[in-house]
Parts: C-alpha cells; sequence; structure tokens
C-alpha cells in the first residue's frame, strides 16, 4: 500500500475521535461547507494546514456534500531546503499542490523588519484572497486549531484589552463574496502532533526568515508562545480550562459585563441599567 494511503487511513481509523470526528463536527456544527462550494486550501507547510488538506480530501471522497477544493502554496520568498519540503511532503501525502510566488518577505524586510508580523499577515491574507477569485473560489481554507483559538482570546485580554477570539468563518470586508473558513477549529494540536508522530512525517515548523532569526537570536519575546506555557500550566491543575476558555465564549452573560462593541460601536452597562431596574419595580 502505498503511504499516503496508510495515512489517511490514521485519520479516519487512528485518529477518527481526536482529528476526524472533531473536523466533521466544526464543519457542521459552524456551516463551514455547503453544496457547490470551491474551496481554496490554503498550505503554509506546517503540519496544521498538510492536515486540513487530507481532512478536506478525505470529506470531498466520503462526506455527502458535492464541493471542490483545490490546494494551494503561496511563496513569499521561503528558502529552498524549506520550499522543497513543502513540496516533498506534497507528494508523500498525495496532495495536488499549486504553488505561486509573491515577495512579501523582502517588502517586509525594508518597511517592518524590526515588527514583521502584522504586516506580514496583511499582506498574505491579501495576496491569498486575490488567488482565491483568480481560481473562482468561493472559500479560502485556514489550518488554525483549537489552541490557536485560545491562545488568540487570551492574547486579546491580556494586552489588547479587550474579549475577542479567532471565529470559525468570517466574510472578508474587502474582496465581495469570499468567506474564510477554519475546519481546524476544534481540533486539539497535541492530536495532531500525535498524528504526526505516528506517521513519521517531517514538516516545517515555520518558514519565516524572520521567525528563523528570532529562534536562533531568542524566542522570549514570543508572546504566543508566553501564552501557550500559561495554558499548559494552568491544565496541570484544571486539565478542562482550555476548554473552558473556549466554551465561555459560547456562553456569555451579557447581564454580567461593562460594556459590549459591536461594528466599532461601544454599548456601557449603564445604558440600560435604570431601566432594566425600573422595569423589573413595575
Amino acid at each position: 500500500m502505498d503511504r499516503y494511503k496508510d495515512i489517511e487511513k490514521s485519520i479516519i481509523k487512528k485518529y477518527r475521535k481526536e482529528i476526524w470526528g472533531r473536523f466533521v463536527r466544526a464543519v457542521s456544527e459552524y456551516e463551514l461547507i455547503k453544496t457547490d462550494d470551491k474551496i481554496m486550501v490554503c498550505i503554509s507547510g506546517g503540519k496544521d494546514s498538510f492536515l486540513l488538506a487530507k481532512c478536506i480530501q478525505e470529506l470531498k471522497r466520503h462526506g455527502k456534500i458535492s464541493f471542490d477544493a483545490c490546494y494551494v502554496v503561496m511563496n513569499p520568498g521561503y528558502n529552498e531546503r524549506n520550499l522543497k519540503q513543502i513540496q516533498d511532503n506534497a507528494e508523500i501525502l498525495n496532495i495536488p499542490i499549486q504553488i505561486f510566488d509573491s515577495d512579501i518577505f523582502n517588502v517586509v524586510n525594508k518597511i517592518a523588519s524590526e515588527r514583521p508580523c502584522y504586516l506580514c499577515a496583511r499582506m498574505r491574507r491579501g495576496y491569498l484572497y486575490n488567488k482565491a477569485r483568480e481560481l473562482g473560489c468561493n472559500k479560502i481554507a485556514l489550518g488554525h486549531h483549537f489552541d490557536d483559538v485560545i491562545e488568540t482570546t487570551l492574547l486579546s485580554m491580556f494586552y489588547g484589552s479587550e474579549i475577542k477570539t479567532m471565529m470559525p468563518k468570517l466574510h472578508s470586508d474587502n474582496f465581495s463574496g469570499l468567506e474564510l473558513i477554519r475546519p481546524m477549529y476544534l481540533v486539539k494540536e497535541e492530536d495532531i502532533v500525535a498524528w504526526k508522530n505516528f506517521n513519521k512525517l517531517t514538516f516545517i515548523n515555520c518558514a519565516c526568515k524572520f521567525t528563523e532569526k528570532c529562534a536562533v537570536e531568542d524566542d522570549g519575546i514570543s508572546k504566543r508562545r508566553e501564552i501557550k506555557n500559561l495554558i499548559k500550566n494552568l491544565k496541570k491543575v484544571n486539565p478542562d480550562v482550555d476548554y473552558n476558555i473556549f466554551k465561555s465564549l459560547d456562553n456569555i452573560n451579557l447581564n454580567c459585563v461593562l460594556g459590549i462593541k459591536k461594528d466599532g460601536n461601544y454599548r456601557s452597562f449603564l445604558v440600560d441599567y435604570d431601566n432594566v431596574n425600573q422595569s423589573k419595580r413595575n
């Protein structure tokens, strides 16, 4: 049997509960994929996006929804070694990737070399939306997983002074008719790592030139890693702490928050405070 068939089997069989079941549940629960969708699956070269691609392939083959998918790798300026590893892994996994080039790394290096991540992310998103439109896709699938959701939530609280999270899907503000989806939304990173190790796969951790530099010099400034370590330590005391954080975002009691913001407009609890008490007395 070809190696990729064993890898596919492991998703459906060995990791049916941890990966496949949660992937299918997210697709169904959040209505991420619908009939006649054409989805551009974005592959960065890491374990998350490659597993996403395999799950999308399996859903297309065996699912009840009729949709189309293409598998795209944007090359923002990877070195030859990293690009070859992406190509080799695509061949091992039997994923028919399309690679297109951009000059994001060079541009970011000139404009924002000290704090590159924000600009890089915005430029990547723009290139991907343009490519999706070129391919006639109406949806873009990214490989963000459960842990990304939790970490993003805490980062927003600790460093952004607001409560918000990474949504399972969202409409593009600048590209009409395009939607971004995250089918790995309920899959935990530890299970992705287990799948990778079980199949003896090696993926690029991060092919970003700036991250490579930081990793060599000092990764102590990484806020995401700081949050990841915090959650890891909290789970030693409460193993369900990550799930509780996630569930709290789906269980917000608006009677017990100081204020909410929607579409850029802030509303304090004081606006309705006296009116609510008056109606109770009546």
